[in-house]
């Protein structure tokens, strides 16, 4: 069979393993901590390269998840909640779980146990779906949902991603989605070309939450080299025909990865962390902040389900 499911353990991390084998193009999913990417590994002049910066060990990722965030699933929010609270029908709420800066951060399913639902292969993909009940667990989210994830090998290095919520509450629940992957190609980002399809870029102020304000900014249009730039920025993405809203590559051994997402992800944040080894490209159904400001805030009505969908591609360019 052309495509396979396995479980793995690795360096103490209990894995699901999606690969095709045609192409030795290997996935792997972390259930334990927040239904994670783990890996996006395929051969490289003849050795394999994985392309997420992940987690070494169990004892890593106890010691970092809640610092870097690497890979994480944003639900039921995305980047930063000012002070950690919103006003919801006249009623305030006030997240427990907290940022070092005050705010919460990057939502409340990053570290939760997924449960494998479903598992599948055949000639032409291999799927996992992993779920999670969301049971009023944090005082700042009084509501209960479903998050599944189903993560789809194709052909061709297309990894698809789905993230289906449900409303098991009987109120609507304010909501949204987003990703948290950090990519190396190889090498260090400075030398990586990136190419974003925006025109538009969410002001922040210094405490990294938006102002309200949208900028002009065609940067990242027509594609740069990233140099010594340092990103922590968020871009409202506007769609190119046959064009990825984001690329990344790197000249030095042609290896690229292409973002592509739909109409419920019209935000991209982009973050370059120190150690410039690696870059976060953030697929996100709404601005941060958005449970204050509504931009792009959803409220899912009770027993309704919406679909977030974003597809990675990745290889090795041919040379002309």
């Amino acid at each position: 069979m052309s495509f396979s499911v396995s479980r793995i353990t690795e360096n103490g991390l209990s894995l699901v393993k999606l690969q095709d084998n045609a192409t030795n193009t290997i996935i792997t999913i972390l259930p334990e901590y927040g239904a994670l990417l783990h890996s996006f590994q395929f051969p490289v002049d003849g050795k394999p390269l994985n392309i997420i910066d992940n987690y070494s060990s169990r004892e890593n990722i106890e010691q970092e998840l809640g610092v870097s965030f690497k890979s994480s699933k944003l639900s039921p929010f995305v980047c930063r909640v000012r002070d950690a609270k919103y006003v919801l029908e006249e009623e305030e709420f006030e997240f427990a779980n907290k940022y070092t800066d005050g705010n919460a951060i990057h939502g409340l399913l990053y570290n939760k146990p997924f449960k494998v639902v479903n598992e599948f292969a055949d000639e032409t993909q291999a799927i996992v779906s992993l779920k999670y009940h969301f049971k009023r667990e944090d005082p700042g989210y009084p509501y209960e949902y479903n998050c599944e994830v189903r993560y789809t090998l194709l052909p061709r290095g297309i990894l698809q991603v789905e993230t289906i919520v449900l409303n098991l509450d009987t109120l609507s629940i304010p909501l949204a989605d987003g990703w948290h992957p950090y990519f190396n190609l190889g090498g260090v980002i400075d030398d990586y070309e990136m190419q974003v399809s925006t025109e538009t870029m969410v002001e922040f102020d210094k405490d990294l939450i938006p102002t309200g304000t949208l900028v002009p900014d065609k940067t990242l249009t027509e594609g740069i080299r990233i140099g010594n730039r340092q990103f922590d920025n968020c871009f409202v993405v506007q769609p190119v025909d046959q064009r990825p809203p984001v690329a990344l590559y790197n000249p030095a051994n042609g290896v690229y990865v292409s973002i592509f997402t739909n109409n419920r992800y019209p935000y991209i944040q982009i973050y370059t962390p120190p150690h410039r080894k690696s870059i976060a490209v953030e697929n996100l159904s709404a601005a941060p902040d958005c449970f204050n400001n509504g931009m792009g805030l959803q409220l899912l009505t009770p027993s309704r389900s919406q679909t977030f969908t974003v597809w990675y591609q990745a290889g090795v360019a041919e040379n002309d």
